[in-house]
């Protein structure tokens, strides 16, 4: 990667994380994604419950298969036959993995989600939460924000579970009420009641949609 890129993420990634603070949530930067892992890990006491939500991110560092070790107890939701069930014993669980849609510069989280599991999480239930997010998902103001959520990552989403909705078929929201449409809830986390709760790793260069 070019080292003005490096150095202009190093920065932006300082004021994201000061953002975050003053927001009551935790901010770290990863120069890697190998750095990333271990500071993921280094959040996540060993013996652990684990879940998460739909987190590509978190895959591509390289966590989920960590904490699928003897070392976690992870919470498998592709493993239950009573697909609400896993998504109840999620609330419960030690730690939640996820990423993020989008965020802004200050510090505020957006999430766009279908069944509303991963949004719901993230708001309340799990003890910690833990995301990890790629420098491509920081926009300046929570407008670009909600765009950035709704234009790019709803449509890859949707591609990506093949699902019916207009933005699979042109590539930008069309603000539909499309049955398969995964924009049902959305959230923005301007704020944690909850210090050491909600923490965000953000990696050097692009990770997840």
């Amino acid at each position: 990667m070019d080292k003005n890129i490096v150095k202009r993420n190093e920065l932006l990634a300082q004021t994201v994380i000061k953002g975050l603070e003053s927001r009551n949530m935790s901010g770290y930067y990863a120069a890697s994604r190998e750095e990333a892992l271990q500071l993921a890990l280094s959040l996540i006491p060993k013996g652990s419950s684990v879940t998460m939500g739909g987190a590509m991110s978190a895959h591509e560092i390289g966590l989920v298969e960590a904490v699928k070790g003897p070392d976690y107890c992870f919470i498998d939701r592709e493993a239950y036959t009573d697909r609400r069930a896993a998504m109840l014993a999620a609330y419960d669980a030690d730690v939640f993995l996820s990423s993020t849609n989008a965020m802004t510069e200050d510090g505020i989280l957006v999430n766009i989600d279908g069944n509303a599991n991963r949004v719901s999480a993230i708001a309340q239930g799990p003890k910690k939460v833990v995301i990890i997010a790629g420098m491509n998902k920081v926009c300046k103001d929570l407008d670009a924000a909600m765009k950035r959520a709704r234009n790019v990552a709803a449509p890859i989403n949707a591609q990506r579970f093949g699902l019916n909705t207009p933005c699979s078929k042109t590539g930008a929201c069309m603000d539909c009420k499309s049955p398969d449409t995964i924009c049902c809830q959305f959230l923005i986390t301007r704020y944690s009641r909850h210090a050491g709760r909600i923490h965000v790793i953000l990696v050097n260069g692009n990770l997840g949609f």
